[in-house]
């Protein structure tokens, strides 16, 4: 925190009038369900995207973060999709947000430091958005920090940000996580109604360790591979004649399956969905009657499906499920959009070296990039700070 406010010092001149932290997030299970109106079960991390900030009369943003020392300027009303039309978007696509749901929003000088890692699939940019977002609501008085009500609608705020500014058309669930997780639990959303459950996770009274795996194979939402499985979905929902796959009940997918058989890609995408929506509910299942060893199959069942069905993981993923589950790991999966990104593997805590190293073996065999690790414990969601 002290090196976010001592960068808004040395740029802008003057003291920020606050700090704002917003988390990133690790999806336990429950992916490319969010834009399907289906359910998603993930945690907040440790890791914090800072935001000091200080209010000003003009209309204008400035932006500048501790990795870069160029400052990100655009007047509020200039802000559009695409514009700026670099990491600024994200920041400027939240005040615009909140100005189209007619908040009065001004100006902003804003420093940004972050430890959640960038292009790792642990929802870097929700953290930005939700920084931003807590910053504005109370140097503007907007109170959207106020209770999980408000929260909801910040993060419907920020999700618009995303879409829209951003032009990456990702669901609501990096921005619900960010915003309205808490300590120690995870968070059961139903991407249709907004409801949220806090789920009890614990999985260190197990002797578990959720590990989490940076492939550092880098990954962009908007870069189209994203929006092609959404397009996707949407086109077998409107084959199947129903509102989106959450429509599709599991006990009904056999049928659904072979109303598309005449479309491969549909076929697979399908699949996915609908079994990974389930896998979503029995894991909860499988948490609040303590069997961890359960969630750890339904973990390496996920992947396997966004591996084949799916297909948006990639070889460094790959190689990371399958050395680590080698290796002792009770399961493991991609987790965030693909393409790259992280992985995560439930371990017993003393195999979790003997894991790192047979990934390390494994990334080395294949000439990869180094892997970085750590480890996620849920923590709580977006907050000032100071």
């Amino acid at each position: 925190m002290s090196a976010v406010t001592d960068h808004f010092r040395s740029v802008f001149g003057e003291e920020p009038e606050g700090v704002w932290e917003s988390p990133g997030r690790v999806n336990l299970i429950g992916e490319h369900t969010d834009y399907n109106n289906g359910l998603v079960l993930p945690i907040a991390l440790p890791q914090r995207t800072y935001a000091a900030a200080r209010r000003r009369a003009d209309g204008i943003l400035r932006l500048t973060t501790t990795a870069d020392p160029d400052v990100v300027e655009v007047a509020l009303h200039d802000v559009a999709p695409g514009v700026p039309d670099n990491w600024g978007r994200y920041a400027a696509g939240v005040l615009w947000a909140l100005r189209e749901a007619g908040y009065l929003v001004g100006g902003l000088d804003i420093a940004i430091d972050s430890s959640v890692p960038i292009g790792a699939g642990l929802s870097s940019s929700a953290a930005l958005e939700g920084a931003v977002g807590a910053a504005a609501s109370d140097l503007f008085g907007l109170g959207l920090l106020a209770d999980d009500t408000t929260r909801t609608t910040l993060a419907a705020i920020c999700q618009k940000a995303e879409n829209v500014i951003a032009e990456a058309p990702t669901g609501g669930m990096d921005q619900a996580a960010s915003l309205r997780c808490t300590e120690g639990h995870a968070i059961l959303l139903d991407c249709r109604s907004g409801h949220v459950s806090q789920i009890v996770f614990e999985p260190e009274k197990h002797g578990l360790v959720v590990l989490v795996i940076d492939t550092r194979a880098a990954h962009e939402l908007s870069d189209g591979q994203y929006g092609n499985r959404r397009a996707a979905c949407e086109r077998a929902a409107k084959e199947l004649g129903v509102p989106s796959l959450r429509d599709v009940p599991y006990s009904h997918l056999a049928d659904a399956l072979h109303k598309l058989e005449h479309d491969p890609e549909l076929f697979k995408r399908t699949q996915h969905v609908v079994s990974e929506i389930q896998r979503v509910r029995d894991t909860v299942e499988a948490l609040q009657q303590g069997e961890l060893a359960e969630v750890g199959l339904l973990f390496t069942s996920s992947h396997l499906s966004l591996r084949d069905d799916f297909e948006v993981s990639c070889d460094e993923l790959d190689v990371a499920v399958d050395a680590a589950i080698a290796a002792g790991a009770l399961g493991a999966r991609m987790t965030g959009g693909g393409f790259g990104g992280s992985a995560i593997a439930l371990v017993p805590e003393r195999l979790v070296p003997g894991v790192e190293m047979a990934i390390y073996a494994a990334y080395e065999h294949h000439g990869f990039t180094k892997p970085l690790f750590f480890r996620a414990t849920p923590a709580g969601g977006a907050r000032r700070t100071e």
